[in-house]
C-alpha cells in the first residue's frame, strides 16, 4: 500500500484536510452521478456512485456512521434526481449492513472484497427501490418487474467494476490518516 508521510502536518490541519477530502469525494460522486461519460455505462445504466461511496465509507465505520452517511447521501441523491422513490431508506440500509459486515470481519480491507460487497448492496438497493415503486401504484407491477430485471444486473456489474476507482484512493488516505493520529495519541 502507498504510504503518505503525514507526521509533519499538525493534527488540526489533518482533520481539516480529511473533511475536505470527504466533501470533495462526495462532490465528485455527485458530479459523476449526473454525467453520462462514454465507458461509464453498461446497457445505458451508470454506476451508482452514491452507493459505492456509502459502502467505501461504512466498511471501516460504526453502524451509526454508516446509517448517517446513507441518510445524508440519500437526501443528496434525492435532491439531484427524483425523490420518488426515495434513496434514503436504501442507502441507510446499505450503510448499516456494510458497517455490520465490516465489524464482523467478513470484509477485508482490499478492493477485491469490496467489489462483491458493492454488487450485493446494489441488489439490495434496487430491490428496495422496486418495492417503493410498487407501493406507489404509479406503474403496473409488470412494468416495475420488467424494469427491475433489466436494470439490476447491469447496475450491479458496472458499480462493482468502478468501485476500486473510488475505494483505493480513499482507503489509502483514511489508513494513513488513522496511523498518523494513532502515532500522535500514543
Amino acid at each position: 500500500m502507498l504510504e503518505i508521510n503525514l507526521r509533519r502536518i499538525p493534527l488540526a490541519w489533518l482533520r481539516l484536510l480529511d473533511i475536505l477530502i470527504v466533501f470533495g469525494s462526495v462532490l465528485l460522486c455527485c458530479i459523476l452521478l449526473l454525467l453520462r461519460l462514454p465507458g461509464l455505462e453498461l446497457l445505458g445504466i451508470a454506476p451508482d456512485w452514491m452507493l459505492m461511496w456509502v459502502v467505501v465509507w461504512s466498511v471501516k465505520r460504526t453502524v451509526w456512521q454508516g446509517a448517517i452517511a446513507g441518510i445524508i447521501l440519500g437526501l443528496i441523491q434525492d435532491g439531484l434526481t427524483s425523490p420518488h422513490p426515495s434513496h434514503v431508506l436504501s442507502l441507510a440500509l446499505v450503510g448499516v449492513l456494510t458497517a455490520s459486515l465490516g465489524k464482523q470481519r467478513y470484509t477485508q480491507e482490499d478492493f477485491i472484497t469490496i467489489a462483491p460487497l458493492v454488487f450485493v448492496m446494489v441488489l439490495v438497493t434496487e430491490t428496495i427501490m422496486a418495492i417503493q415503486f410498487s407501493l406507489t401504484f404509479t406503474n403496473p407491477l409488470e412494468q416495475i418487474w420488467h424494469d427491475y430485471q433489466q436494470s439490476i444486473l447491469s447496475s450491479a456489474i458496472i458499480s462493482s467494476i468502478w468501485t476500486p476507482v473510488l475505494y483505493y484512493p480513499l482507503n489509502i488516505w483514511w489508513t494513513n490518516l488513522r496511523r498518523a493520529i494513532e502515532l500522535r495519541t500514543k
